[in-house]
């Protein structure tokens, strides 16, 4: 998304640098934002805030990804609704994605979506401090991470 605000950026590099240093060494990489996904049987293209794909497929691709594992996308006033519906409808279709994270600034809060063996998708509720589990990726980062340098505005 263009022209997002600069707490939304830092979030997402931040999510973004922090799985890259620990998916150092696996068949995982993260992606940001400039990396577009395809999900075919909508026959549509987005662009997620940070992308994890564990795909060699992917890993090859030039133009777009297709088999995402985890995806994150940082919930803005504008794009929080479509974030929470119809994008999230879309990612579903996607066979791989076994993790939707919303990530939401004002409520220093990780809302992690996490699909079952029964294709059900069960919510895990990450807030303020403590540490946010990434169980697609056997990865676990700290809430303050992911909020480092960001003012908090409750003050």
């Amino acid at each position: 998304m263009g022209g997002t605000l600069r707490e939304h950026v830092l979030v997402s590099l931040n999510i973004a640098a922090s799985l890259k240093q620990r998916l150092r060494g696996t068949d995982c990489r993260a992606y940001m934002s400039d990396m577009k996904l395809q999900v075919k049987t909508m026959d549509a293209f987005y662009y997620p805030d940070v992308i994890v794909s564990c795909n060699k497929n992917d890993h090859q691709a030039e133009q777009y990804l297709s088999y995402p594992k985890l995806i994150v996308e940082v919930l803005s006033d504008s794009t929080e609704a479509y974030d929470r519906g119809a994008k999230f409808t879309a990612y579903r279709q996607l066979t791989s994605l076994e993790e939707y994270v919303l990530v939401d600034i004002k409520a220093r809060s990780v809302e992690c979506f996490r699909r079952t063996a029964d294709n059900d998708w069960l919510l895990h509720v990450y807030t303020n401090t403590g540490v946010c589990d990434f169980v697609s990726l056997d990865v676990s980062i700290e809430m303050q991470e992911i909020f480092e340098v960001i003012v908090d505005h409750q003050q």
